[in-house]
């Protein structure tokens, strides 16, 4: 199936949705909902060369999983960052004294990877819009385009993964992801999709869990 807005193809099993969703475009832009197909959507996702991907949702709702398993080795993840960073640091210097040295790090290192001009995917807690513009900047200054894959899991179902990860957020931080992850979904659910993205897919659980890869094509 091919998105000639936005140059993106998405490799799928031709199994239809089980309630109807077509594909809405608003100039020039589109919107992909994969959600409800009971794990029978796309397991592939192949972008322009040049291209931006943002993969947002909950704490929790999976998005590391997916850039670890899917992102072909263009995933820029924060928790990649923290990770390296815990790592280096004493086993019972409290994360939140170094969070602010992680987050300059991780923008950094994104700031480096835009500027080289490589396809990219960077994760996204949903609440740093400055974030999604930034890139959309970026983007149009390359004369590309930027994509929003957004997860879509109930609040027990992040948690739960914040449990499985040993790692959970404050009631309040996790209440500001609720706000801002759903105002993302209800705008792009009546068709609006966020400022500055060609395009945005929505995945629930079961459609994350069979993508396989988020690529971009050889630059011809």
């Amino acid at each position: 199936m091919r998105i000639e807005h936005t140059g993106a193809f998405a490799t799928s099993s031709g199994i239809p949705a089980q309630r109807a969703r077509a594909r809405t475009r608003r100039r020039g832009r589109l919107l992909r909902d994969l959600r409800e197909r009971g794990g029978r959507g796309p397991r592939a996702l192949v972008f322009a060369a040049g291209d931006l991907v943002v993969v947002s949702g909950l704490p929790g709702s999976g998005k590391s999983t997916l850039m670890k398993r899917a992102a072909d080795g263009h995933g820029i993840d924060s928790q990649d960052t923290r990770e390296r960073w815990q790592a280096r640091m004493p086993r019972l210097l409290p994360y939140a004294v170094y969070r602010p040295v992680v987050r300059l790090a991780h923008y950094a290192g994104l700031r480096r990877a835009l500027r080289s001009g490589a396809s990219v995917i960077v994760h996204d807690c949903g609440t740093q819009s400055w974030v999604r513009g930034w890139l959309a900047r970026e983007a149009r200054r390359r004369g590309r385009a930027l994509h929003l894959l957004l997860l879509d899991v109930t609040p027990d179902t992040a948690r739960a993964g914040q449990d499985a990860r040993g790692r959970g957020v404050s009631a309040y931080a996790f209440a500001r992801h609720r706000r801002a992850v759903g105002r993302l979904l209800r705008a792009a659910e009546s068709g609006s999709l966020p400022p500055g993205c060609a395009s945005v897919t929505l995945l629930d659980r079961a459609s994350a869990d069979v993508l396989r890869r988020i690529s971009f094509r050889d630059p011809a």
